[in-house]
């Protein structure tokens, strides 16, 4: 397919190749790695969870990342950034853009409640270098702060609370998340994305490293209770063991196989459209089998040797692998209420918390940020609108669902629904289009020239034939079944909760406006290709 010339202006590019590997592992290290990673590990009880992880990662995570850093680079070649002009590039058929809105319909709806999250750990920071967060040993004080900081008894409430105390309340963080998000998104990919990601990606790691080191030379607090040490609390979440039945039967688990490999999905950003889109900002033969891995390997770490290492440890050493247990079962109650009091509860533990919650706050502005870019770059295409306006407008967009998410907060349902249908239903769709059109539009063949021309690697032939029938065959039952255990209980939510209902409302405006905006996007493509076949007309 023809460049589409004139829809586009100075085509943006990486400044340099560690700058695009530190943004796409950015992307990918996020609060899931340090809070919802440690939680689903222990909840399955440690080694029997990493089975079904690492299959995920090899059969689902690595394939469709190389897939997704392929056709990146190949839409953006063709001069497209957005994952509706990326699709079209590889298959032209009139439907193919129209699927591409929802890698669109996905980071920006997950970016409208994960940047509530993010002002949260600025909050819970700022806390515990001010030592508002001492609350004691009394667990029911640091679940009431939270509940109450972020507006979890009545709709509303956090609109109340920061008219009551501005400065305190959890909208004070979130104005300045926003303004920090959208003040880096403006300056581009070099100047603001890369920039930021260059320190802090390495910052991240300086303070997990800190606070890893703190929770590995823990003493046991309780001399009654020797077995709550470090080893024991390392051994809780690694080894290969379960306490109710064999290791085979906790393998049969189909819910945990479920879980895994939608952790995969959030931890490696795959089938968010944000790879696909930073992707289609690389040179024609720039690396992308090395880069790919190497981001991957970077979130790996991060999630498994840094977040795994931290807080399962530390809840199993001052709370017993009973209360451990049930702490990690739930992200929310691990991260702001459990943890927070664990910190208060150890030596430095004010140090530790502001620490743990900055790096929590870094790890979620890299990922929110990677989430704008899909969205800015529809909009320039679609619009034939610069930065600044593309900006503006979008700012504007995730402002009034970041505004829903924090008026539907009471017991998080706005972002919970958010979550599920976008975070989880449509990240499988997205994926699995992904996938097919990898694999049987594209083609293996092709695929895999285009992944191995610039490679500084060789990446395995057999790899093609896990991307065209294994990883199709594993999403398809992974979202079968998915599909069959939750969406009859969301659907009676839907028809019985009227702020569910709202929020799927939401959603499907948000998806209208993208598809509206691609559909623009088209006629301007097609204005664009038939002027260009007019001008090579003798």
């Amino acid at each position: 397919m023809a460049e589409p010339s004139g829809t586009t202006r100075t085509k943006e590019q990486w400044g340099t190749r560690l700058g695009v590997i530190l943004a796409v592992t950015g992307s990918a290290v996020g609060l899931g790695n340090f809070l919802r990673f440690p939680g689903k590990a222990a909840q399955y009880e440690g080694g029997a969870f990493m089975v079904p992880y690492f299959t995920a990662l090899l059969l689902l995570g690595l394939p469709i990342a190389w897939a997704e850093w392929a056709l990146g680079r190949y839409g953006g070649t063709r001069g497209y950034n957005s994952a509706p002009g990326i699709f079209r590039a590889v298959w032209p058929h009139r439907i193919s853009p129209y699927l591409g809105a929802l890698a669109l319909l996905i980071p920006i709806g997950v970016y409208m409640y994960y940047v509530y999250i993010e002002a949260w750990c600025l909050g819970y920071a700022w806390k515990f270098a001010t030592g508002q967060m001492a609350l004691g040993s009394d667990k029911t004080a640091y679940t009431s702060f939270f509940a109450s900081f972020v507006g979890l008894g009545e709709n509303g409430a956090a609109f109340t609370a920061a008219r009551d105390s501005p400065v305190d309340s959890a909208l004070f963080f979130l104005v300045l998340c926003f303004a920090l998000n959208f003040f880096l998104i403006y300056r581009g990919l070099v100047r603001g994305i890369e920039w930021f990601c260059r320190w802090a990606m390495p910052a991240l790691v300086l303070c997990a490293l800190v606070v890893l080191v703190r929770v590995l030379t823990l003493d046991t607090p309780n001399p009654a209770l020797p077995e709550q040490n470090v080893l024991n609390g390392l051994g809780f979440m690694w080894n290969p063991r379960t306490d109710h039945q064999s290791f085979l039967e906790a393998l049969g688990n189909a819910q945990m196989w479920l879980e895994a490999a939608g952790q995969i999905f959030f931890s490696l950003s795959v089938g968010f459209g944000i790879v696909l889109c930073y992707a289609s900002y690389l040179r024609k033969d720039d690396d992308i089998a090395l880069s790919s891995v190497t981001a991957a390997a970077g979130n790996e770490f991060c999630e498994v040797a840094l977040g795994g290492m931290i807080v399962v440890p530390a809840a199993f050493i001052f709370l017993g692998p009973a209360d451990a247990s049930r702490a990690v079962g739930s992200v929310f109650d691990l991260g702001f209420m459990t943890l927070p009091m664990v910190f208060n509860a150890m030596p430095l533990g004010q140090l530790v918390g502001t620490l743990f919650f900055g790096l929590l706050f870094l790890a979620a502005v890299t990922s929110s940020l990677s989430m704008l870019q899909p969205g800015i770059a529809m909009l320039e295409e679609a619009l034939g609108i610069g930065r600044r306006a593309s900006v503006a407008l979008l700012g504007f967009i995730t402002a009034i669902g970041a505004g829903f998410v924090v008026y539907f907060s009471k017991n998080a349902v706005a972002l919970d629904t958010i979550d599920f249908w976008v975070g989880s239903v449509c990240i499988y769709i997205v994926a699995t289009i992904q996938v097919f059109l990898f694999a049987w539009v594209m083609g293996t063949e092709r695929g895999y020239e285009e992944l191995n021309r610039g490679a500084e690697i060789r990446i395995p032939r057999f790899v093609m034939f896990v991307i065209k029938y294994i990883s199709p065959l594993y999403l398809l039952a992974i979202f079968a079944a998915w599909v069959y255990q939750n969406a009859g209980s969301y659907a009676r939510r839907i028809a019985e909760e009227p702020a569910v209902a709202s929020t799927v409302a939401l959603i499907g405006l948000v998806l209208l406006l993208f598809l509206l905006l691609t559909a623009q996007a088209v006629r301007r493509w097609r204005r664009a290709e038939a002027r260009a076949r007019a001008e090579a007309q003798p």
